[in-house]
């Protein structure tokens, strides 16, 4: 064995001497490159990967979490400001597991509806509400931390008792403080979703009376239970208005091509919200009243003759008598009385904010993409299209002009410029690659070419140096048996036996040229360079 090593160190040092200065440097480059990505593969593979063991944790938490991994010998790593605690992949449920019995992280399960499990018989009526206040603030603050960017949530209720003998109740309310990551920013739609997430979790809460408030002090919620910036009227109308010049200019970029028109859009929104009742009551003909009553009187008799008649005075006195005829006096009175059903129909408008008061729409047109067109059907086309109402007070105007298109040239101009230098760029970079590549080749085929020559070289004198061993070893022969001739028979037994040896070694040296013409051919050369 250990000759077998000495002779392949042997083997590559005669090789590596026998190379040029460049062919060396880029050996020992090559040796060193493998040998560097060697350790970085084995270093990346006996990396463990780390998982996370703790999320959002308290100082005090991870401090008590970090000093239990240091004496049980786990490796970690600390990320998102200390919060995280980090774990291989491997060790994280066992190590878990570890820390639970014993009671870390210790405040992990501190807040929340865990507060209400150690209520006693004896506990009074403020405890009680205190603990329910507390709990349901844990638990709001930890459904909020589960929103995407959010570390830290605070919430604060304010939860006033309940009046036994009023019709009026005071408004629970809510108070939310969110603390984000660096960089991050709740959008308008997390704002909304955390208001309306506190609104829902409590009884009797309105949207409305809850306050979102970040880690800078700056509130992010509205009065009525929006998001701040979100549902304010100016984005409103900005974002209606945005809406119908695209809807505009879709249609425009169909008809005269894109770039050839312009679209300004005012719109005027009504935000007043009205609520309307009426109560309407409405009777049926064809149904049967409820109850119905009729009755009727006759009367008929004499006309009342001798009776005395007169007017009285003012003064009391009545005037002279006078006396009526004889005729006969007679009437008739008839009264009927119904009772209907009635119907009630009570009816609540309430009318959203958001109408659309007036829409006024200005559309430039370039001349000369119109080609015939006319301004008057593009603008009815506009106007059904948008619901444009002059009823309403809705105005358009349509308008052809000439379009200055310096800017634009100007811009193509310079796109042009920009994609011939990045042509240029890129075909110079085809022809360095291409001149590196054929280097490359250029100098692996001279150092394939110089291999084979000198391949040849050795291969011509190893055939050589066989071919003058062959010869001697027969001019040697031939000469032992003139000599053998010539001497005498015991002499010439010593000498017979000694030539045999020689004989059989340079039968093994001819067989160890033959098997291993390189190495002797290297062995001669150092031979001959000693000497």
């Amino acid at each position: 064995m250990k000759q077998q090593l000495s002779r392949s160190f042997a083997r590559l040092r005669t090789t590596f001497l026998s190379f040029t200065t460049g062919q060396k440097v880029v050996a020992v480059i090559g040796t060193a490159a493998v040998l560097l990505a060697a350790v970085m593969v084995f270093r990346w593979v006996a990396t463990p990967n780390y998982a996370p063991l703790y999320s959002n944790l308290a100082a005090e938490d991870a401090s008590a979490v970090v000093d239990e991994l240091n004496a049980e010998g786990v490796p970690y790593q600390l990320t998102n400001g200390g919060a995280t605690v980090m774990v291989p992949q491997s060790q994280v449920y066992d190590t878990r597991i570890a820390l639970s019995g014993k009671g870390l992280p210790a405040s992990s399960g501190g807040d929340g509806y865990s507060l209400l499990d150690g209520q006693g018989i004896s506990t009074s009526e403020f405890q009680e509400q205190t603990d329910f206040k507390r709990a349901m603030e844990g638990e709001l603050a930890k459904t909020i931390e589960a929103i995407d960017g959010v570390n830290t949530a605070i919430v604060h209720l304010a939860l006033p008792p309940q009046k036994v003998f009023a019709d009026e109740q005071d408004p629970p309310t809510a108070s939310v403080l969110v603390d984000t990551s660096a960089g991050t920013t709740l959008d308008p739609q997390q704002v909304q979703g955390v208001v309306h997430l506190v609104a829902a979790s409590i009884d009797g809460l309105q949207p409305e009376n809850v306050t979102v408030t970040d880690g800078q002090g700056q509130v992010l919620s509205t009065s009525d239970g929006g998001a701040l910036g979100a549902s304010t009227r100016d984005q409103q109308v900005s974002e209606f208005e945005q809406k119908k010049t695209a809807q505009i200019q879709s249609v425009l970029d169909r008809i005269v091509g894109p770039g050839n028109s312009t679209v300004q859009v005012t719109a005027d929104l009504d935000f007043d919200k009205s609520v309307s009742e009426s109560t309407t009551y409405q009777n049926d003909p064809t149904q049967a009243p409820l109850s119905s009553s009729e009755s009727s009187e006759q009367y008929a008799g004499p006309g009342g003759a001798g009776a005395a008649n007169g007017v009285v005075g003012p003064d009391g006195q009545m005037d002279p008598l006078t006396t009526g005829g004889s005729n006969p006096s007679k009437y008739t009175k008839k009264q009927k009385t119904e009772d209907n059903a009635v119907d009630t129909v009570i009816e609540h408008r309430e009318t959203a904010p958001g109408s659309v008061n007036s829409m006024h729409v200005a559309v430039a047109i370039d001349t000369a993409s119109l080609q015939g067109r006319s301004t008057t059907d593009i603008q009815d086309l506009i106007s059904a299209g948008n619901g444009i109402s002059t009823k309403r007070g809705d105005t358009i105007q349509v308008t052809s002009l000439q379009f200055d298109r310096t800017a634009d040239d100007a811009a193509a101009a310079e796109l042009a410029a920009a994609a011939k230098a990045e042509k240029q760029a890129q075909m110079w970079r085809w022809a360095r690659d291409a001149g590196i590549a054929l280097a490359v080749i250029a100098a692996l085929l001279l150092a394939w070419l110089r291999s084979r020559k000198r391949s040849k070289a050795r291969e011509n004198a190893t055939t050589y140096i066989v071919e003058q061993l062959r010869t001697d070893a027969a001019e040697r022969a031939a000469l032992a048996a003139a000599a053998e001739a010539q001497k005498v028979p015991a002499v010439a037994a010593l000498e017979r036996a000694d030539n045999a040896a020689n004989e059989e070694l340079r039968t093994e040296l001819a067989s160890l040229v033959e098997k291993q013409p390189e190495d002797v051919a290297a062995l001669l050369r150092g031979w001959l360079v000693d000497r």
